[in-house]
């Protein structure tokens, strides 16, 4: 079977990938103010500008690709994620106290980005095959041992953020699919009671400390609640037209810890502004104003629960990473998709749209 189709200019959605170049761009900007307070070399930018180059071609061949050839080898996909996930655990480096990148050179990779594309691919391709019985027993709880599969990995490297961000996927797609409430409420309360479990036994102190800093963020100001308060500071401080590029006393002093990703939207914030910061809103609304479109002119169910799982990661590591910055959720360590400084997010992140563009040309 030919999985490749010739490309052509009324095959793609043209408002979607403007909206995501206009993201990097910001991106861009704002790692390149971060890297004018750490020296000469600007290194974060170049490694950011190297992936958006690799990122980009990734997309195209994606978007090129028939929606098929995702559907035949989703099941591959998740195999190989899997085994990333369990071969980072003993070859691995460990960062902040994860376990959770391969680094070649001067470079690294985080294979939990490739399990984000596996889980999505496979419970696209589970809901395909199911014949619409979404209400069965054996779906709900067969997806769910898929999904709780690529967790249960993620939380041995630690990184509880991007095993939640994972289990939130599959959440998100029940809803979407519309499986019976009565298994979300069981498994609602089947999570409090994990959550008290995971406090006492599983919870490291920083990641408790976390939790506390959100809930009482004055508790230490100079200790566990320095990161939130900076960043709050650095956000309001922007006011409306912002401090202008590299005049952000908060990310140029280093007041941001790790601005170049945790932090990416306080740096715009403070140097943008409300007007720089509004623009970014828009441009993610627009993003996933675009991918529901895809979802809502199509009788594909792969198609639909794919580009579905697309905008449910996309929109919840919006909302976990600005939420965290602004003080309304707790800090997780989930990046700004297309902004924050990162290869693997960025590359997958766009393979992801590439995905959703090779889906748009399909006659609905």
């Amino acid at each position: 079977m030919d999985y490749f189709r010739k490309f052509s200019t009324r095959s793609f959605d043209w408002i979607l990938v403007a909206a995501v170049m206009l993201l990097m761009a910001i991106g861009l900007e704002a790692i390149y103010s971060v890297d004018l307070s750490r020296g000469a070399e600007l290194v974060y930018f170049k490694k950011q500008l190297i992936a958006m180059v690799a990122g980009l071609l990734i997309f195209f061949a994606a978007s090129v690709t028939q929606h098929v050839f995702f559907r035949s080898f989703a099941k591959i996909f998740y195999a190989v994620s899997l085994a990333l996930l369990v071969a980072v655990l003993f070859l691995g480096r460990t960062i902040r106290g994860t376990t959770g990148w391969f680094v070649f050179g001067g470079f690294s990779f985080q294979p939990v980005e490739l399990a984000k594309v596996g889980v999505i691919l496979i419970l696209a391709y589970i809901i395909s095959n199911f014949g619409r019985r979404f209400e069965r027993p054996l779906f709900f709880f067969g997806t769910g041992i898929v999904t709780l599969l690529a967790i249960i990995l993620i939380l041995f490297q630690p990184d509880l953020g991007s095993a939640a961000l994972i289990g939130l996927i599959w959440f998100g797609l029940m809803l979407l699919v519309g499986t019976r409430k009565i298994y979300l409420f069981g498994l609602i309360f089947s999570v409090v009671l994990a959550v008290v479990f995971s406090w006492f036994f599983v919870l490291h102190d920083y990641q408790k400390a976390r939790l506390l800093t959100f809930i009482y963020p004055d508790r230490d100001p100079l200790g566990a609640g320095y990161n939130i308060n900076q960043s709050i500071i650095a956000v309001g401080s922007g006011k409306w037209l912002g401090r202008g590029l590299g005049f952000g006393s908060q990310s140029q002093l280093r007041f941001l810890p790790e601005a170049q990703t945790d932090f990416i939207f306080s740096v715009i914030g403070e140097e943008l502004g409300f007007a720089g910061a509004g623009v970014l809103l828009v441009l993610y609304g627009i993003v996933l104003w675009r991918l529901v479109l895809i979802m809502k002119r199509t009788n594909d169910d792969f198609v639909s629960a794919t580009v579905g799982g697309i905008a449910i990661l996309l929109f919840i590591q919006f909302l976990v990473n600005v939420g965290a910055e602004i003080g309304l959720l707790p800090l997780t360590g989930v990046t700004l998709p297309f902004v924050s400084y990162g290869g693997s997010s960025l590359i997958v992140n766009l393979f992801l749209i590439g995905v959703a563009e090779s889906m748009v040309v399909r006659k609905y």
